[in-house]
């Protein structure tokens, strides 16, 4: 039997406009509402996401980050 999907936590989320516009267009090619396909992707992070470029990505953006603030 499948686990049923129960949104119980909600946080406030600080997202860039690229970022929301990306959800927003995987949410539903996917079918999904935002928050059902933030979800998916956290629940499954391990499986969706290349640790190799993952890192990579991570280090690139956190190097922007400053720059991207002001």
């Amino acid at each position: 039997m499948p686990k049923r999907l129960r949104l119980t936590r909600r946080f406030p989320v600080a997202m860039s406009e690229d970022g929301y516009r990306r959800l927003r267009r995987f949410a539903t090619e996917a079918g999904l509402e935002e928050g059902e396909a933030l979800s998916f992707l956290f629940e499954h992070f391990d499986s969706v996401t290349h640790s190799e470029n993952l890192n990579h990505r991570l280090r690139l953006f956190t190097a922007e980050l400053p720059a991207r603030k002001t």
